[in-house]
């Protein structure tokens, strides 16, 4: 099995999801996506304050169509959704959509293009949209990559984030790559080299930004997951170093 994991980062005003994720500081994560040659179904679970909740909601129940569309404008395709669970700080969603010939989305680009029998997992923050697909590697990554970019077109820049083989028994959601993506390496290098990491800061993220030329909300979440897997792996180390307690 292979795992292909990458990101959408959307355009402002091209998808009614991302716009709200942009304003909060929230997470949906999938929790079952499942695809058929006309429909799409799905279970999301989204974290944050009680006004993001709400917003996240708003979102999904009243978009001119289904959030995961990667059409332009609405393609008349029908979908729904409805609301499972609502707490102070969960909030659980059921999405079905049924497309149209002038319908596309990541699942069915990825079934035409890398086979039946995918898995996929989902991760949505601001307006970052990371995609991991587990396949059999029969399929064609560089073509699914391409008609990917060709119905994106200028809503989303696309990041490549990892491809290699993979478990799916001993991988897990929050699972990272063995090492930064380049990306993510290139911009914490330049983040130390330029002294973002030092006290007080030499540079702020938006100076830094400019300098690499991407956009500053692009490299804060390059900089959030490099730092978040450096954090992770330096745990784990220390708990290799300490090993198992020896019952006395």
């Amino acid at each position: 099995m292979r795992e292909l994991v990458f990101a959408l980062e959307y355009e402002p005003g091209c998808n009614k999801v991302a716009d709200t994720l942009a304003t909060h500081p929230a997470r949906i994560r999938s929790l079952s996506l499942h695809a058929t040659t006309e429909r799409l179904w799905r279970v999301d679970h989204a974290t944050g304050t009680p006004d993001a909740l709400t917003d996240i909601e708003d979102a999904f129940l009243t978009a001119d169509y289904y959030a995961d569309c990667l059409a332009t404008e609405d393609c008349g395709a029908t979908q729904s959704t409805e609301v499972l669970d609502h707490t102070d700080d969960t909030l659980v969603l059921y999405s079905y959509w049924e497309r149209t010939p002038t319908c596309s989305s990541v699942p069915h680009i990825a079934r035409e293009h890398l086979g039946d029998g995918l898995l996929f997992d989902t991760r949505h923050e601001s307006r970052h949209y990371t995609w991991r697909i587990i396949h059999s590697g029969n399929g064609d990554v560089a073509t699914f990559f391409a008609e990917l970019d060709d119905a994106v077109g200028d809503c989303a820049h696309m990041e490549m984030l990892r491809t290699a083989d993979t478990s799916v028994s001993t991988h897990g959601a929050d699972d990272e790559a063995s090492e930064l993506s380049p990306e993510q390496e290139a911009a914490l290098r330049a983040a130390v080299e330029h002294g973002y990491y030092q006290s007080p800061r030499a540079i702020d993220v938006g100076e830094l930004a400019e300098h690499l030329d991407v956009p500053r909300s692009t490299l804060t979440y390059r900089l959030r997951r490099a730092e978040e897997h450096l954090a992770k792996q330096h745990v784990s180390r220390e708990r290799i170093a300490d090993g198992p307690s020896t019952p006395v």
